[in-house]
C-alpha cells in the first residue's frame, strides 16, 4: 500500500494544472431523479458555452446513456482494463456535451489493481481541457460514491419531498460529515419534484437545519426542480427534458440551478490534478 501511495503522489506532480470544475451529483436513495438531474444539468451548462463532460460513475447500473438515447460502443470498463483510452471511449453527443459511459456490473474502483488504478489516473487526466465535469454517481453511500464526493469541487445532493428521500439524504450528508475531511467541500442541496417554491424551501430548511445543528456541517440550498409531466415523457422518449421542451417548468428550473452555480456561489475549479489526488488518496 505504501508503494502504491507513493506512486500516486509521484503521478500527481505531473497531472495537468487545469481549472476544470468538477461537480459530483449524488443521492441517498434511488428514484429521486439524480441521473436526470446530472444529464440535464450538463446540457444546461453546455448551453451557456461551457465545454462539458458528463461521466457516468455508476459502476453497477450505469444509465446516463439510456436517458440520452445513446448506445455506447465502449465504456469505463474498457478504459480500466486498458482495452481503450479515454479518447476512444469518450463520446460526442447531439446535445452539446461529451459523455463517458459507465461500466455496468463493475465492482469498485477501490478494488482495482495498481496497474488498473494508475492507468485510470492517467486517462482521467485527458479530460483536463473541459470547463466542467459532472459526475453522476450511483445512489447510496458506497465507497465509490464517497470517493467521488470527497474528490469534487462541489457535491450536489438530490432529494425529493418524500419522507424516505429526505431521511436518506440526511443519512448521506451524515456520512459525508464523518468521512470527508475537506470541510470546504461545496455541499449543496437540490429538491426535485416540488409542487411549489414553498415546498422546496421547507424541505431544504429541514435538512439544512438538522445538518447544521447535529453535524455542524454547512449545506447550501441550491434550489428546486418542479414536478413536471415533461420529465416522464422525456424518459420514455430517451431525450433530455431540457431539449424536448426548453421552456418547460423543469427545464427552466435546471437553468436556474446553473445560473446560481455560476453567478451566485461561483467556486473556481481546482482542476483534474486535485480531483485525482483526492479520489485515490483514501484507498491508496
Amino acid at each position: 500500500m505504501a508503494d502504491q501511495a507513493e506512486t500516486l503522489r509521484e503521478m500527481m506532480k505531473h497531472a495537468p494544472d487545469s481549472k476544470t470544475r468538477i461537480i459530483t451529483v449524488a443521492s441517498g436513495k434511488g428514484g429521486v431523479g439524480k441521473t436526470n438531474m446530472s444529464t440535464n444539468l450538463a446540457i444546461a451548462y453546455g448551453k451557456i458555452g461551457k465545454k462539458v463532460v458528463l461521466m457516468d460513475a455508476d459502476l453497477g447500473l450505469a444509465n446516463v446513456n439510456v436517458v440520452l438515447g445513446i448506445i455506447p460502443k465502449y465504456n469505463l470498463y474498457h478504459l480500466i482494463r486498458k482495452q481503450k483510452t479515454m479518447q476512444e471511449i469518450i463520446m460526442d453527443t447531439n446535445y452539446g456535451i461529451q459523455i463517458v459511459a459507465g461500466a455496468s456490473g463493475f465492482a469498485k474502483i477501490a478494488n482495482l489493481t495498481d496497474e488498473e488504478r494508475n492507468n485510470f489516473i492517467q486517462e482521467i487526466s485527458a479530460l483536463s481541457d473541459a470547463d466542467v465535469i459532472i459526475i453522476d454517481t450511483s445512489a447510496g453511500v458506497s465507497s465509490n460514491v464517497m470517493g467521488f464526493i470527497a474528490a469534487a469541487d462541489e457535491a450536489i445532493i438530490v432529494t425529493t419531498p418524500e419522507p424516505t428521500a429526505i431521511t436518506d439524504a440526511y443519512g448521506l450528508i451524515k456520512i459525508i460529515a464523518t468521512e470527508v475531511e475537506d470541510t470546504n467541500l461545496g455541499l449543496k442541496l437540490v429538491v426535485n419534484r416540488v409542487k411549489s417554491v414553498t415546498e422546496g424551501k421547507k424541505v431544504a430548511e429541514r435538512v439544512i437545519n438538522i445538518a447544521g445543528q447535529f453535524l455542524n456541517l454547512k449545506v447550501d440550498y441550491l434550489g428546486y426542480v418542479y414536478e413536471d409531466p415533461i420529465v416522464q415523457q422525456a424518459v420514455l422518449k430517451q431525450k433530455p427534458f431540457t431539449v424536448l421542451d426548453p421552456k418547460s417548468k423543469a427545464a427552466l428550473s435546471v437553468q436556474q440551478l446553473v445560473s446560481r452555480l455560476e453567478k451566485v456561489e461561483f467556486r473556481e475549479g481546482k482542476g483534474i490534478g486535485s480531483f485525482i489526488k483526492k479520489l485515490f488518496s483514501a484507498s491508496a
